[in-house]
């Protein structure tokens, strides 16, 4: 079954269609990627999405409701973690999750949800003294409160140092597991490749694609870079002939090509034949983020 279900969903601010015809569904138990550059609609979609910004057209069923008029029991049923929100500086952790917690009919225990999101040793800190990265780690508890069959992630890992936004990707991907829906949005693309079942690209207020990041990835039709140190006292032009022209920058070789297998195997075979070690040799295929940034930076379409 569907979660979330957007037909030909229309919104627009005077002569700007931000949300313009977009179609897609969430499964659930799905984590679904919406992806797009700043000012292509994904904000005014999840605000349609959450309940709090009205559509001019196209329908919208969220986990049974229209959330334009689903109200208290529409929101007790879902979790928004907002790209940055406020707090009440002078609560402690605990006492501002407890207080949270006690909003919803349905609900975590308040000092399971700390533990959870890796806050234990900052249970009893006041929200004044917590680092970026803990407050928003605190934003993930308080969109937790109310045990939400349906979670909204807005830039969830924002202002983590790297070992902390691994343990989130770790969180949110438990929490698929345990059935909660998730729809995120992210400007890190690894993020969306590492976590998202689906993924869906908007632009200019269109959704251009959607599939699996994988799906996503090969039909981009990308090529696969292979790449090398020159070897010493190697000359470019004694590397073999290639399905493509070989390019050299600051000592290193690279080959962009579509028939990687061929390619390398001309190249590991010349080396080996000639005794020679091709230094940090990789091979590396087109990723997510190199199938978006080719879908979101085609020429305008002319609107």
């Amino acid at each position: 079954m569907a979660t979330i279900e957007v037909r030909d969903l229309a919104r627009a601010y005077g002569p700007v269609r931000a949300v313009d015809g977009v179609t897609f569904t969430v499964d659930d138990g799905e984590i679904f990627a919406l992806l797009g550059p700043n000012g292509a609609g994904k904000t005014t979609t999840v605000e349609i999405l959450e309940g709090y910004r009205t559509r001019d057209a196209g329908t919208v069923q969220v986990l049974g409701f229209d959330p334009a008029n689903g109200g208290a029991a529409y929101r007790a049923r879902i979790g928004v973690v907002l790209q940055s929100a406020g707090f009440e500086e002078e609560f402690t952790v605990r006492e501002l999750v407890r207080l949270q917690t006690r909003l919803y009919p349905r609900h975590h225990d308040p000092d399971e949800l700390i533990d959870l999101v890796g806050l234990s040793a900052k249970r009893t800190t006041r929200v004044k003294n917590l680092s970026g990265g803990q407050r928003r780690r605190l934003d993930l508890a308080l969109g937790l409160a109310g045990a939400p069959e349906l979670l909204f992630l807005d830039e969830p890992t924002t202002g983590f140092d790297p070992a902390a936004r691994h343990r989130a990707w770790d969180l949110v991907a438990g929490l698929r597991d345990l059935g909660t829906t998730i729809l995120l949005t992210t400007h890190y693309l690894e993020e969306a490749q590492r976590l998202a079942d689906r993924v869906g690209v908007l632009r200019a207020g269109r959704l251009v694609t959607i599939g699996t990041p994988e799906e996503l990835r090969v039909h981009s039709e990308l090529p696969t870079v292979i790449s090398f140190g020159l070897p010493q006292d190697v000359g470019v032009r004694e590397i073999p002939p290639l399905n493509v022209p070989v390019g050299v920058q600051d000592g290193r070789v690279y080959v962009r090509t579509r028939d990687p297998v061929p390619d390398a195997a001309r190249l590991t075979g010349w080396a080996d034949a000639r005794g020679l070690a091709l230094p940090d040799l990789a091979v590396t295929p087109p990723t997510l983020e190199d199938a978006y940034l080719a879908l979101t930076e085609e020429a305008d379409d002319g609107r």
